[in-house]
């Protein structure tokens, strides 16, 4: 074939507009869904490191009542609470006497840690400590005051951010402590 009879293959030197649309619009595409990504993943991780904060300060008091008698070894159930005679957290020497605390920098009493002293940087947590008497056959039933051999404490540990309007619960430990 001769050389006169072949047409010249035109040459392409770049992309057409459309090609570049269509690259444009997959390429955002891909890096929006990135970035939803690693909002959802910021979100997750600082739900998960409130989580794992409140439940440590449940723990904490767990821990400081683990080995607190009920009552108070001395004048038993007469005082619900804390005794006349124990002013600060430190003179609690019974689970009954923790009923309604609250510790939280903002009261600058808390929170506090399980050899009652008070966490340092951890603005915005609250400890709440309830303590009721139940009955040892069925525990979800609530007893007056001293009125039992069985009580059950709850720890609600509360967050608020600079930026709530309220505190809001985190988690609630639970435990039932026989006398």
């Amino acid at each position: 074939m001769p050389d006169h009879d072949r047409q010249p293959v035109p040459r392409r030197r770049g992309f057409t507009l459309i090609e570049s649309a269509l690259a444009t619009v997959i390429i955002g595409t891909g890096v929006l869904a990135m970035i939803a990504a690693q909002q959802t993943f910021h979100r997750q991780n600082g739900w998960a490191q409130r989580s794992a904060n409140a439940m440590r300060l449940a723990n904490e008091i767990r821990e400081l009542m683990l080995n607190l008698p009920a009552h108070d070894p001395v004048t038993d159930v007469e005082y619900w609470g804390t005794e006349p005679n124990e002013t600060v957290v430190e003179d609690w020497d019974d689970i009954d006497d923790f009923d309604g605390a609250v510790f939280s920098a903002d009261l600058g009493n808390g929170p506090i840690t399980a050899m009652r002293t008070t966490f340092r940087d951890m603005p915005g947590w609250i400890q709440r400590i309830l303590v009721s008497n139940v009955d040892p056959f069925d525990v979800r039933s609530t007893l007056d005051d001293g009125s039992s051999d069985m009580v059950r404490v709850e720890v609600i540990v509360e967050f608020q951010g600079p930026n709530d309007l309220q505190a809001g619960e985190v988690t609630r430990l639970t435990w039932i402590q026989p006398r």
